[in-house]
């Protein structure tokens, strides 16, 4: 696997697109100080997912972008590309060549790419794992770099060196596996407290239910004995009824009775009256 392309357009002192085209062997760029040969390995950090600005030379990360000179207007965005090719065995993926690409716009927005599909930096690490491209690595040296590595302590050294050693993939294993377990962790203390809020909640849903169910059954008790006592009410006052109708009809029959006697009575006593006339 070897870098074969190197496209800049926008970055730092790059206003025109460039491509840089590496061939097997050596291939140096030449030029006098501040010509911007610094600026084509900073480009290679960046689009691997450099995220320090001050390890570019710049203030803030929009810095990368043409800024513009007396007769140029500045840019809006930048983006870098870089073209592996042989590449199928060291990458594991079933193309000959893969081309990785960054880029970012001075309001802030920032994306990465792989064989030209947006992707996550995650994506372009996991990708470059254990093969000494990245950001921090072994084939990337700049001008001080090796001094910088030699004077700092043996804990600063130790990535460059795992990275050689290809145990760097591992240990990225172990961390987002690790850090996988701790979000295990809390979801566990979550759902544990959810599990007790819910078993209080249950307890007191119980006790409401139990009187719910108790309500219910005195209420349907309470019905069918309110409709017996109508109905044995409506029973007695239909009785009453009908021996008052009985009652009743007796009393007129009487009634009628006497009615009758008094207007014989009546004529009887009439009749007595003329003859003794």
């Amino acid at each position: 696997m070897y870098l074969r392309e190197l496209r800049i357009n926008g970055f730092k002192s790059f206003a025109d697109p460039t491509r840089v085209e590496l061939r097997p062997g050596v291939t140096a760029i030449v030029g006098p100080n501040g010509c911007g040969k610094s600026n084509i390995a900073d480009a290679i950090r960046w689009v691997l997912g450099e995220q320090s600005a001050k390890s570019l030379r710049a203030g803030a990360m929009q810095d990368v972008i043409f800024q513009g000179t007396t007769g140029r207007k500045p840019l809006n965005l930048c983006e870098v590309s870089l073209v592996f090719t042989e590449c199928e065995e060291q990458l594991g993926t079933a193309f000959k060549e893969v081309e990785v690409g960054r880029r970012v716009v001075r309001d802030g927005g920032s994306e990465y790419f792989i064989n030209g599909k947006s992707c996550r930096l995650k994506d372009i690490q996991r990708l470059f794992l254990d093969t000494g491209v990245g950001q921090v690595s072994y084939s990337f040296m700049l001008q001080g770099q090796i001094d910088a590595i030699l004077s700092t302590n043996p804990a600063e050294r130790r990535t460059i060196f795992e990275e050689a050693a290809g145990i760097s993939r591992y240990k990225a294993q172990r961390r987002e596996a690790m850090a996988k377990l701790v979000g295990v962790d809390a979801n566990l203390a979550r759902v544990t407290d959810v599990m007790e809020e819910v078993g209080r909640q249950i307890g007191s849903l119980r006790r409401q239910a139990t009187k719910a169910i108790r309500y219910q059954r005195l209420k349907h008790r309470l019905t069918h004995l309110d409709l017996a006592s109508g109905a044995f009410k409506a029973g007695g006052l239909r009785q009453e009824v009908a021996s008052a109708t009985a009652k009743m009809e007796f009393l007129r029959a009487e009634a009628l009775r006497l009615r009758r006697e008094l207007d014989e009575g009546g004529h009887l006593l009439s009749g007595k009256t003329q003859s003794t006339d």
